[in-house]
């Protein structure tokens, strides 16, 4: 009888203690993964770039709010951040003092769904079933409006434009580096696709005339990529994977949330179109949606890029 029940009882042993980890542990062991991308005009010295994404802030997440803080230690020449810093409707102003001391670096931003409407309730099985089926959006019609409560968003964004962080929801801006002899950089972003807010129709022509020029969306869906690739820009930055969240160890991510394929779900890699290839950095993020707030084989991060001179 002993024999009998052993097995099942191992294997309940084990995933019981699995699904303590991923909901207990990974998801608080934030990590800084540091990346060198050679992008730059040569001769042009180097630039520290540090890349937040998907913060998705709950109230009461003191040890994300610190560890965000932290990172100002760092003292990048600008930060960078995709989007989706909101879990809560009430947490925006823990975003914005987790972000604070990285406010005082010049910056730019992009939102994702997650900062306009707030997370539902849905059967976890569903992800991965609608992702492998290819639908995509807050509800599976790309229809956030319907359904959804919106989040106070426009505090943040304000926020974030008095701190002198430039806005790239469909636009282009620039950063000028203090201490950098003037170096400027041109900066093209989206709306989130993953909401089909993305008009790259309003910012198409390529980059402007500047040291460096960089794309960067929230979610990073083949269209927008293709685009921005086919203009020219050497580096696109992007989130809202998570980098798959539930990973498979020695396998890897299962779903991209997005028509990106798993291979590319994090990290640095490139995209081709048009003849033209780009670089692209996909950040894991270092959150996850209030109602499934788990990670297995995919700690939460932010990324720090070294931008070096490209070969001549």
């Amino acid at each position: 009888m002993r024999a009998r029940y052993a097995v099942p009882l191992g294997i309940t042993a084990v995933g019981a203690a699995g699904l303590a980890y991923a909901t207990g542990v990974e998801p608080r062991s934030f990590r800084l993964r540091r990346i060198t991308v050679p992008v730059l005009p040569p001769g042009m010295r180097q630039l520290r770039m540090l890349q937040v994404s998907d913060i998705h802030m709950v109230s009461g997440q003191g040890k994300k709010r610190r560890w965000l803080q932290s990172l100002a230690g760092l003292r990048p020449d600008f930060v960078i951040n995709t989007g989706d810093n909101l879990s809560d409707k009430k947490a925006v102003p823990e975003v914005l003092d987790a972000l604070g001391p990285l406010m005082e670096f010049p910056g730019a931003y992009v939102f994702g769904s997650n900062d306009y409407y707030a997370p539902r309730l849905r059967n976890p099985a569903r992800y991965l079933l609608e992702r492998a089926r290819g639908q995509h959006g807050l509800n599976g019609k790309n229809d956030p409006a319907v359904g959804v409560e919106r989040n106070p968003w426009e505090g943040m964004r304000d926020a974030f434009d008095e701190a002198g962080w430039v806005g790239l929801s469909n636009t282009r801006g620039r950063l000028k580096l203090g201490g950098l002899d003037g170096l400027e950089i041109a900066l093209t972003g989206l709306d989130d696709p993953h909401i089909k807010r993305d008009r790259y129709a309003e910012v198409a022509g390529g980059p402007e005339d500047a040291d460096l020029s960089l794309a960067v969306v929230h979610a990073p869906y083949l269209r927008t990529l293709d685009a921005f690739t086919a203009d020219r820009y050497p580096l696109i930055l992007a989130g809202h994977t998570h980098g798959g969240q539930l990973c498979v160890p020695f396998y890897g991510a299962l779903v991209t949330n997005c028509d990106l394929d798993t291979q590319r779900v994090k990290g640095l890699s490139t995209h081709s179109a048009e003849g033209r290839t780009s670089y692209l950095h996909v950040s894991a993020g270092c959150g996850a949606n209030r109602y499934t707030p788990v990670r297995f084989a995919c700690p939460p991060e932010a990324t720090l890029l070294t931008l070096t001179a490209r070969d001549a």
